[in-house]
């Protein structure tokens, strides 16, 4: 099923007959409410939509508000709505209407016979983008079986042009005929697809498993797409990240070692960004990369102050968040381009709505140091000083404190070391038979219970 979006070749079919052209997209937005103060909300969407639109490389030359009484089964909206729309769409001759609503197969299939061209919704726009942009085979295969189950109940739409043949009751004619092929292969794709997934999500928990066993916390880069998520891997770590511009530039987890100043090493992972009206089956299908973030140690939620709507960004993470379990997680919330923000008065709001939150340029470098710091804090959570007499047989812990902790005193007492230090909690947990000193019996009682 790998290859261009369905909707592109629909396209190409469309066009094939215009000997020596090239296939020239040219496409007609259209947001779509139903009461007055969802106005705003779906311009601003619109204008996301044109941005996502624009990462695929499809000039948008129209926009169009459309005001619905209520919504309709057969189109969405009215009847008279939808040939104003196919009209202007032909007037500027236009190839494709894409909808910031999310329309139903039946719907879209209504919309392409009245209009004569492509019509397709914000959700398989996000599929292509999705689909354009993955490169580790975990991504695509996630993209992959998104694209087919959103896909199967469109196959329809691909084999309008074929004339059914014979007749008589039970009947199947040519286009019958294939689209059944095309529906069974599809399927056992999607099962092809969910076994190859369940592989890489085993070794994923397999390398996870590692990760923990070695004690070192890890921090998830979560936030809306095109905050900076990957511009911050980059400068904290040096990471070699793809960095654009553009919506979902990346869809990879990219997982790398900072040393904190405390010299406590973390582990900072960067996810796939967020978006509103993110389709559930993307969620769904990109479970295995974003339970990064259900799983780490706490989170820096990346936010771009430079946005007017950041607020709205915050909620729509925070409910993708809560969707994978991950929003009860200990977070670090972070704005990002304030050089990009023209008045101060702007941060202002900001840090009256966030007090707690760290203000950052990653681009000039500036708050990148107060950032870490409250980092190796995030990273310091539950750390316990602990007074520990440990034999030196026991050379691999040894490593690890010295390693992970923060060296206080140390002594030693024959084929024994005695150690004050400051350890995370589950290295304070593993080393909890070692505890001496006074009321040793009640702190080794709370290192094994928490």
């Amino acid at each position: 099923m790998r290859g261009p979006p369905l909707w592109w070749r629909f396209l190409k079919d469309m066009n094939e007959n215009k000997e020596g052209e090239n296939m020239v997209q040219r496409a007609l937005l259209v947001g779509s409410y139903v009461k007055a103060e969802d106005r705003d909300e779906t311009a601003s969407l619109l204008e996301e939509l044109e941005e996502l639109v624009a990462t695929l490389g499809v000039p948008v030359f129209d926009r169009m508000l459309v005001h619905a009484r209520e919504q309709h089964a057969r189109l969405l909206i009215g009847t008279g709505k939808a040939d104003e729309i196919v009209a202007r769409a032909k007037a500027q001759n236009l190839d494709v209407i894409i909808f910031d609503n999310e329309l139903s197969p039946s719907q879209q299939r209504n919309w392409e016979k009245l209009a004569g061209m492509t019509v397709i919704d914000r959700q398989e726009v996000i599929l292509d983008i999705f689909a354009k942009r993955a490169q580790t085979r975990e991504a695509r295969l996630q993209v992959e079986l998104a694209q087919m189950e959103y896909q199967m109940p469109r196959l329809t739409r691909g084999w309008t042009h074929l004339v059914r043949q014979g007749g008589g009751i039970g009947a199947r004619g040519e286009g019958e005929t294939q689209l059944e092929q095309d529906k069974r292969r599809i399927r056992g794709n999607i099962d092809r697809c969910k076994r190859e997934l369940e592989t890489v999500r085993e070794a994923r928990a397999t390398q996870r498993k590692d990760r923990k066993r070695g004690e070192v916390p890890n921090a998830a880069i979560v936030g809306y797409t095109n905050s900076g998520k990957s511009s911050l891997l980059h400068r904290l770590t040096g990471a070699d990240v793809l960095i654009e511009d553009k919506l979902f530039a990346t869809l990879d987890t990219t997982t790398r070692k900072i040393a904190l100043p405390n010299k406590q090493p973390l582990l900072l992972t960067d996810t796939v960004g967020f978006v509103r009206k993110l389709p559930h089956r993307l969620v769904e299908a990109f479970n295995a990369t974003l339970e990064e973030s259900a799983m780490a140690d706490f989170l820096i939620h990346l936010l771009d102050a430079s946005q007017p709507e950041v607020t709205k960004f915050y909620n729509t993470t925070r409910k993708v968040l809560a969707e994978l379990g991950a929003d009860e997680k200990r977070t670090l919330i972070v704005f990002n381009k304030i050089d990009k923000v023209p008045e101060d008065a702007a941060l202002a709001v900001h840090r009256r709505h966030f007090p707690e939150a760290v203000f950052i340029s990653v681009k000039t470098g500036e708050g990148i140091d107060e950032l870490i710091a409250r980092m190796a804090e995030m990273a310091d959570g539950g750390a316990r000083q602990c007074e520990l007499r440990i034999p030196q047989s026991e050379g691999a812990l040894l490593a690890n404190i010295h390693r992970l902790g923060r060296i206080l005193h140390t002594a030693y007492e024959g084929d024994a070391v005695r150690l004050t230090a400051v350890l995370p909690a589950r290295l304070a947990e593993t080393c909890a038979p070692f505890v001496v000193g006074p009321g040793v019996g009640a702190l080794a009682d709370s290192l094994q219970t928490k």
